[in-house]
């Protein structure tokens, strides 16, 4: 048991990993995310109960940020790029699925926080609308997306918001010991 533990666990640091510095951290968000993903519906289902059923949705978004450390690996800026972008659109997906008013929309900080931590100086020209993507969304989502398919009491609005915050801090936690990890010096 121990030695397949050990292989799938190799495999997996295989997934995530890229030369480029800044794909590998791309790289391993995804893979965090991607390991997430299924219990942020059971998260909610304790909070709203069957209210919760649409958190299942999200589960759609998974193959996106799974293909990250594949096209990182293969073209590290596309890779990159794409990491901003699916968690810019899962964003903008979760508040049509939960609404404003759950705090979903707080993902938007790590996505500018990946945009701009993600590409290197010389790549700033073209990235930058990437860097501007999740202002740009958060601008407009909330005239934009009409109702939220998950209706609950005011009451359960309040552990929502405290679960997407404590997951944004988490994962603004994650990003900057990752790159603090790359520029520590050897």
């Amino acid at each position: 048991m121990g030695k397949t533990f050990g292989r799938w666990l190799a495999a997996v640091q295989a997934y995530a990993s890229a030369d480029d510095a800044h794909s590998d951290i791309a790289a391993k968000v995804a893979l965090v995310i991607v390991s997430n993903q299924p219990f942020y519906p059971l998260y909610l289902h304790a909070i709203a109960g069957r209210a919760a059923w649409p958190a299942w949705l999200t589960l759609l978004t998974t193959p996106l940020f799974a293909a990250v450390p594949v096209l990182a690996k293969r073209q590290p800026l596309a890779g990159r790029a794409l990491m901003v972008l699916a968690g810019t659109a899962n964003t903008v997906f979760c508040v049509k699925l939960f609404g404003a008013q759950s705090g979903v929309e707080l993902f938007l900080i790590p996505c500018v926080l990946l945009a701009a931590l993600l590409f290197k100086p010389a790549e700033r020209l073209r990235s930058s609308p990437l860097l501007a993507l999740p202002f740009v969304c958060y601008l407009l989502i909330d005239s934009r997306l009409g109702d939220p398919v998950m209706s609950v009491v005011d009451l359960n609005y309040a552990s929502l918001i405290a679960i997407n915050a404590m997951s944004v801090g988490a994962l603004s936690a994650l990003i900057g010991l990752l790159v603090a990890a790359r520029m520590a010096p050897e």
